[in-house]
């Protein structure tokens, strides 16, 4: 009998020791997953330097122009050349100031209570060239306005800072817009071009003349901890928009804009389809916000391709589209192996929308062959509360959508008629809430290959 309960006993411990494990298991996993990040192809790097705008004449009162400051401190940078890079520290204050561009091996820091403010007298702000992808200003032909932000061809370059904002001053902007006075594209309020390891991180952009952040034609870009504010009815003022970009790495951030939150681009028609670079390697991971337009959009300018994204664990509320994938006739490219899994959603009119009709034309030199391709899309683990409509899944008649797969999708409303719209797609759907459509296999399985 002692030897027996002695057994007993040992086996009791090591069950204990084993289900012990097991939650020791379980927490570390939960927590690595928790900590995913993507962040570390850019990380914000230490720099053995740091400068103050006010070495370079600068005044935080709000009423002096800075702009000369702040090209003096970048030319200053860009000269000296140090190992390591260098630091320009914009302090507590408010600076108005122009447009101006960074250089490599650099990081802008706003500290707390620092303001970097836009002028608003866009008369003297500087023009650029269209870029190539897009063959005109995205508004209107012919240049466009320089970026408020703007750097070209560098390398190694962090904003960053203790929640300091970035403030564009945009209504100068979108009422020219409204009364259609603008005489080129409005500017963003941060754009790099043919750049890598791109780190922005930690601080408050807001009023956006146009979009916020446009990293185009570059590799290695984080964005993280960010805030990205501008009111519901100003236009165009995207949160995120990667441009024929690769490996970018989108998270931790809050952006409430009045146009999508995050859209991934790669060119416009015929421009696009020439300049040929797509947006490859996006991960969007923890984003939360709201929009009047799409919480995450992929398109509609897509020219180039998009492939390689992963949109997971994000929340969206109070907006026109949860998930919107968006083309034409006319775009070309393609749009292939997009996975958005565990996404939230509330009061959103649209849940899901994937469109082979939506967007405009550069001008009248589109070519009615160049049909785009939308391929191996995944959406799975998707919750919403309050969604007006599930979602509509429509592709071209030439060119049929595939590889349209979701699983466990409810997207719950106050309408019982509530009811997915589907033409010219193939897939497959489990475990859907309202029903799917007939035109997506009722399993996995007798969808073949389609959605393994």
């Amino acid at each position: 009998m002692a030897a027996a309960s002695w057994r007993g006993s040992a086996v009791a411990v090591l069950c204990a020791l084993a289900a012990l494990h097991a939650v020791v298991a379980v927490v570390l996993c939960d927590a690595a997953a928790a900590a995913a990040t993507c962040a570390g192809v850019a990380p914000a790097k230490h720099r053995p330097e740091v400068i103050s705008i006010t070495d370079f004449g600068g005044v935080g009162d709000g009423r002096t122009l800075n702009t000369w400051a702040f090209r003096k401190a970048v030319y200053r940078i860009q000269h000296q050349r140090r190992r390591g890079g260098t630091t320009l520290h914009v302090p507590a204050g408010t600076w108005l100031t122009g447009s101006f561009n960074l250089t490599s091996h650099m990081t802008l820091f706003l500290a707390k209570g620092a303001v970097l403010k836009a002028t608003q007298d866009t008369r003297r702000w500087p023009l650029m060239e269209p870029l190539p992808s897009y063959g005109r200003g995205r508004e209107l032909p012919g240049p466009r306005y320089a970026s408020f932000i703007h750097g070209n061809g560098l390398r190694d370059v962090v904003i960053t800072g203790d929640k300091g904002v970035i403030d564009g001053q945009g209504e100068v902007w979108w009422n020219m817009w409204r009364r259609r006075t603008l005489e080129h594209t409005r500017p963003n309020l941060v754009e790099f071009m043919h750049s890598t390891g791109i780190h922005i991180s930690n601080v408050v952009l807001k009023n956006s003349p146009f979009w916020n952040i446009h990293p185009v034609y570059c590799d290695n870009v984080v964005v993280t901890n960010m805030m990205i504010l501008a009111p519901h009815d100003s236009p165009n003022t995207d949160g995120i928009d990667p441009d024929s970009s690769s490996n970018v790495c989108i998270e931790d951030s809050y952006i409430s804009t009045g146009d999508d939150l995050v859209a991934i681009k790669s060119g416009w028609d015929e421009y696009g389809i020439a300049y040929g670079r797509p947006s490859s390697g996006i991960t969007i991971r923890r984003v939360r916000g709201s929009s009047p337009f799409s919480g995450i959009a992929i398109g509609s300018e897509a020219s180039g391709g998009v492939r390689d994204v992963l949109v997971e664990d994000c929340s969206i509320f109070d907006s026109g589209y949860g998930i919107h994938i968006k083309t034409n006739v006319g775009r070309g490219g393609y749009i292939r192996n997009v996975t958005v899994d565990n996404v939230r959603m509330s009061g959103v009119r649209d849940g899901v929308r994937i469109a082979g009709d939506v967007g405009d034309h550069p001008d009248a030199h589109f070519s009615q062959l160049a049909v785009p391709l939308v391929d191996a899309v995944r959406i799975r683990n998707v919750w919403g509360v309050n969604v007006q409509h599930p979602g509509s899944l429509e592709g071209i008649r030439s060119s049929p959508f595939t590889r349209i797969c979701l699983s466990n999708v409810k997207l719950f409303g106050w309408r019982n008629d509530a009811a997915w719209r589907c033409r010219d797609v193939r897939g497959a759907a489990l475990g859907v809430q309202p029903s799917p459509c007939a035109e997506l296999a009722t399993s996995f399985a007798s969808a073949g290959s389609s959605c393994s």
